[in-house]
């Protein structure tokens, strides 16, 4: 199997700085990309920043300037710097991977089971 485990999140002012992680595990053969996703209560599921293995990034104009995604490789890990927040930006925080286990067949979807992070205003 395969587990993304997320940690980092928390509460912090309006202005703040938090720093999220997410490692995967389990029998992986190769990953395609990772991705950080949030929802906030009532709204859908919305996408915050992406990179793939080749290290192509992918922001929303909504945190572009103030979020950055790195990932170490080698460890499967995937990291979310988050400068400048702001309430709007309070949200549970999931990590994603697309990988596949083998080396043949499909690339899949998996998810972290969140964090939650509040911004004060």
């Amino acid at each position: 199997q395969v587990q993304l485990v997320e940690s980092g999140g928390g509460l912090v002012q309006a202005g703040g700085s938090l720093r999220l992680s997410c490692a995967a595990s389990g029998r992986i053969f190769s990953v395609a990309s990772m991705a950080w996703y949030r929802q906030a209560p009532g709204k859908q599921r919305e996408l915050v920043a992406s990179i793939t293995s080749g290290g192509s990034t992918n922001n929303p104009d909504s945190v572009k300037g103030r979020f950055t995604i790195s990932t170490i490789n080698a460890a499967n890990t995937v990291y979310l710097q988050m400068n400048s927040l702001k309430p709007e930006d309070t949200a549970v925080y999931y990590c994603n991977a697309r990988l596949r286990r083998f080396s043949v067949g499909p690339y899949s979807d998996y998810w972290g089971q969140g964090t939650q992070v509040t911004v004060s205003s």
